[in-house]
């Protein structure tokens, strides 16, 4: 095996240091909440994974796919778990 040469390790260096800072001397960028809905208004559209009775689904559910419609949205707690 071969040594590396010094100015080989010297452009090395330079170039670990600044990947390991930068994320220590980036700013932090805080998350805004969203602003709460009113009580009656539209929900913004989102995207969860969907499922059935036989299993998820392979494409994400799009709020917005169901445009004009009733959507009612049941969370259970235990659903598909052994507990």
């Amino acid at each position: 095996m071969s040594r590396p040469s010094l100015a080989k390790i010297l452009s090395t260096v330079p170039l670990a240091a600044a990947l390991v800072a930068a994320p220590i001397t980036a700013p932090a960028q805080e998350a805004k909440p969203p602003e709460p809905l009113q009580v009656g208004a539209a929900a913004p559209d989102f995207t969860l994974p969907g499922a059935t009775r036989y299993g998820v689904l392979r494409a994400p559910i799009h709020l917005s796919d169901f445009k004009g419609k009733t959507v009612v949205l049941a969370f259970f707690y235990k659903a598909r778990t052994k507990g």
